[in-house]
């Protein structure tokens, strides 16, 4: 299957993928927001389908599906903001998080046409399993929509191949165990899980989980492929809710600085470059004032 999400991930630059609940403040603003976000360099936007009962979102997600349910935020508001989305962007992959629940109740068939038809890229739903992915994984391939499909710590080889199986895209990591929001990553362990997924497929890794600012995405995507980062950005929401004006302004710079972090490693390599050079000149510089003073 090829679409936007394995076109962003054809060159070597790290990517920076960027999670915001969708409809939260508001429709207006959280549109608002995913602008903000898409013109500052994200390479994929992901829009959560709020739910009441998110079970793998920590407390700053869970409030922010619950801002979007009290502003009567449905399934077709979602396909509004990913369709205005895409019109920011028309080559910048969009994706709907959530729970398969959402997906049953609208109708497979249904929520998979309205996807194609809103410019929807992908999907990671969180808790539906390879055992039980046969009839919307035959509804995507049908309208070339990627399944994302979320890997942990505790995943094994044997699991490890039967995740694999139906997907593609890329392969978003759970970088620590627990909900969202919470730990930050052990490096360590995450350079040994990414050698050992990149053993069995050639799908991107991206983490997820823990990733709080642009330091950590820059010492994530020296490891893996890029980074997700949604609860820093809700956060930014969830404390300004008061303030809009502001809440832009700080997602606006929030949202630059994490970009940065994904180039960052191209431009120490830049120093070092121009470090070798500087020195080769003061060598040389050595060498002819030497000769000049022997001679």
């Amino acid at each position: 299957m090829t679409n936007l999400i394995s076109q962003v991930f054809k060159n070597d630059e790290k990517k920076l993928v960027t999670f915001v609940t969708g409809g939260d403040p508001d429709f207006e603003t959280s549109l608002q927001i995913i602008k903000t976000i898409i013109n500052n360099g994200a390479d994929i936007m992901e829009i959560g389908m709020p739910f009441s009962d998110p079970m793998a979102d920590g407390p700053t997600i869970q409030l922010s599906s619950n801002r979007a349910i009290s502003k009567g935020i449905d399934l077709e508001n979602i396909f509004s903001l990913a369709s205005e989305a895409k019109k920011t962007k028309s080559d910048l992959p969009i994706i709907l998080m959530g729970y398969y629940n959402l997906i049953l109740y609208f109708g497979i068939e249904k929520f998979v046409k309205k996807c194609k038809e809103n410019g929807v890229d992908g999907l990671i739903i969180v808790d539906l399993q390879p055992e039980e992915d046969e009839d919307l994984i035959n509804e995507l391939k049908k309208n070339e929509i990627d399944l994302i499909r979320l890997i942990t710590p505790t995943t094994d080889e044997e699991r490890l191949k039967l995740i694999l199986k139906n997907a593609s895209g890329f392969l978003y990591y759970v970088s620590v165990m627990g909900i969202t929001g919470q730990k930050s990553a052990d490096l360590n362990e995450l350079k040994k899980s990414v050698a050992f997924i990149k053993k069995h497929t050639n799908l991107p890794v991206v983490p997820g989980f823990g990733i709080k600012n642009s330091t950590d995405v820059n010492n994530i995507c020296k490891i893996a492929d890029g980074a997700v980062v949604g609860s820093s950005i809700i956060k930014i929401i969830e404390e300004n809710l008061t303030n809009k004006e502001k809440m832009l302004s700080e997602i606006d710079k929030f949202s630059k600085d994490l970009k940065n972090g994904t180039i960052v490693l191209y431009i120490s390599v830049y120093i070092i470059f121009k470090q070798v050079l500087n020195f080769m000149r003061f060598n040389c510089d050595l060498e002819a004032l030497t000769a000049i003073r022997d001679h």
